[in-house]
């Protein structure tokens, strides 16, 4: 075994597979996150951004509506530091309420608007908010309402679409009963966002901003856990969005047109969801960065069939970068209609929370002529840590890439996270970096069990394992609770499941670990199939499949075949969920 090379000496002396074009130390302004909006403003005021249906308001247009919504918070006694809640999928209203929010010197609180009454009350009080925006709707409304009792939450600001879309769509809609709408309001604490646009001056108020400070509160995915508010500053997402625009930039010997991110000519299509990380970074924010378009896609399942409506959004606009999680490229790839569909504007293409699949890439690839090219973050690392090289020539399938700039990735031990292991040996990884969280709200013991420090660096503990290799590709093993023993030997799901990815009737695979019956602290795989449409097959057939591709310890015993399995609103397939079910089923206590 070769002894422990130092990573700053990996990174600064010999230098990781870098491409050429990256700056290893870049250059970050200490400014407030908003200032991006009204720099995009003052330079390309009649760009078009927020788009929807149809309709698009320009950079001018969404400058001036988040003024109006800073001026009125602090009418409304919002002072700095105040948290807003915003409770919205991918509509028009959330730059300007994001960033009004922020002018208002409040922090931003992102919330899943597939939330229940019950999880969004427990984060409206974690946070303490004291306003929340929320889409007028017949879900949303309602839940929001009943998610505010025993809150600090005082005024509910009610977001109605028909100001956004065509006044002829806008008409025929509300004739027909289209549009969506609450079935009640409760008056004494409801305000709408239309009469605020209204009644309000862009005039934002004169406050001093600390770039330091926290700008947004989103909550981790809680698969794992209790979910945490991850304190997020200006300049941790600032950060991460040049240390971005750095690294991306396409080859010509892979793409039609080659080079960075163009300022003013990129289409941005929101088929994440902005309250996750991914989703707000590498779209919202990175859209606001470059003045591009951004078209809003409230669910990108939407359509008859599935997903439909995202398709038909990526051809009429000409989308060019698009961010999502695997499931969705493969429900892509795998669109009964996909033929029907001019996809070839699309050119750089980001996959993340998940494992990609080298064949899923492959085929996503060969439909749309686009580069796929798979990364790593967190959002405790707001979210990017990793991109591949973002050319078919340096990319490694199966790998997450290389550190970014002024990113440090370490290896350390997954018992005490103390100290630092060899290059190739697998371990837990630790991040350093300007990307790299406050802290989590109000949970200081949370905090300092996930931080370590070396060589006089704050480093993130990432839960994640998997190991570095000479040229500075990192590679993920898998979850360090999700780790599968087997007489001793550990399984990793992501491995497993990528080979069983491969075979060409499973759709979507997840796997388990299962305590024996007569030794629960030993485990066996279960795997879970979905398969793809028309196809026919068996358990046994997969496992005698794998009995010529894994290791025995390795192989799945069992096998299941569902319909579907669990995902998070971001597209984490929920091993946490099928552990749970099983574990009930078998008359095992849940972990």
């Amino acid at each position: 075994m070769r002894d422990v090379i130092s990573m700053e000496e990996l990174y600064w002396q010999n230098g990781p597979k870098w491409p050429k074009h990256v700056t290893k130390t870049l250059e970050y302004p200490e400014e407030p996150l908003f200032t991006m909006l009204d720099r995009a403003a003052e330079k390309s005021p009649d760009l078009p951004y927020a788009t929807f249906m149809g309709k698009s308001k320009t950079f001018a247009e969404v400058r001036e509506d988040a003024d109006r919504i800073a001026n009125f918070l602090v009418s409304q006694g919002i002072k700095q530091g105040d948290r807003v809640a915003i409770f919205l999928p991918n509509v028009p209203h959330y730059p300007p309420v994001f960033f009004g929010s922020l002018k208002a010197g409040a922090k931003v609180v992102t919330c899943n608007p597939l939330y229940k009454a019950r999880e969004l009350n427990y984060q409206l009080k974690d946070t303490g908010a004291k306003l929340v925006f929320v889409l007028d709707h017949p879900t949303f409304t309602p839940t929001c309402y009943e998610a505010i009792k025993d809150t600090d939450v005082t005024q509910v600001v009610v977001c109605g679409i028909g100001s956004f879309i065509p006044k002829v769509k806008a008409v025929l809609g509300s004739l027909l009963g289209k549009l969506p709408k609450s079935p009640h309001y409760e008056m004494d604490k409801t305000i709408f966002y239309d009469d605020i646009i209204k009644q309000y001056d862009p005039k934002p108020p004169k406050l001093e901003v600390d770039p330091h400070d926290t700008a947004i509160l989103i909550y981790t995915g809680g698969t794992t856990g209790v979910p945490k508010g991850a304190e997020l500053t200006h300049m941790n997402l600032i950060s991460n969005i040049i240390q971005i625009s750095e690294w991306v930039s396409l080859n010509e010997e892979d793409v039609d047109e080659p080079g960075p991110i163009r300022y003013g000519k990129e289409v941005f299509v929101g088929a994440l969801p902005w309250y996750h990380s991914y989703g707000l970074t590498l779209t919202m924010l990175l859209s606001t960065w470059f003045a591009g378009k951004l078209v809003c896609i409230p669910d990108p399942r939407a359509g008859k069939p599935p997903l439909s409506d995202l398709l038909h959004n990526l051809e009429k606009y000409r989308g060019t970068i698009l961010n999502c999680v695997p499931a969705l490229y493969a429900a892509i790839v795998n669109h009964p209609h996909i033929n029907k569909y001019d996809l070839t504007s699309i050119k750089i293409c980001s996959s993340g929370a998940a494992p990609l699949p080298p064949e899923l890439a492959k085929s996503f690839e060969e439909v749309t002529g686009a580069l796929l090219f798979e990364g790593y973050g967190l959002t405790e690392t707001s979210p990017v840590t990793h991109i591949n090289p973002t050319n078919k020539r340096d990319r490694k399938f199966g790998s997450i890439g290389i550190p970014i700039s002024d990113t440090i990735c370490k290896i350390v031990d997954p018992e005490t996270g103390t100290k630092e292991l060899p290059l190739g040996e697998k371990g837990e990884i630790a991040i350093h970096g300007p990307q790299v969280m406050k802290g989590y709200w109000n949970r200081p013991e949370e905090t300092a069990n996930v931080m370590r420090e070396f060589n006089g660096k704050r480093f993130f503990l990432t839960g994640d394992i998997g190991y570095m290799d000479e040229f500075g590709y990192t590679y993920i093993s898998d979850r360090k609770k999700q780790m599968i023993n087997v007489g001793g030997l550990k399984a990793y799901p992501r491995e497993i499941e990528d080979v069983l990815f491969e075979h060409p009737k499973i759709k979507m695979a997840a796997v388990i670990g299962v305590p024996r019956d007569n030794d629960p602290s030993n485990e066996f795989v279960k795997a879970f199939i979905v398969l793809k449409d028309g196809v026919e097959a068996t358990p046994e057939e997969f496992i005698e499949w794998a009995r010529e591709r894994m290791a025995g310890y390795k192989r799945p015993r069992e096998v299941e075949i569902v319909d579907e399995l669990p995902m998070s609103a971001v597209g984490k397939v929920l091993r946490r969920v099928l552990r749970e079910k099983e574990l009930k089923a078998r008359g095992f206590e849940s972990d």
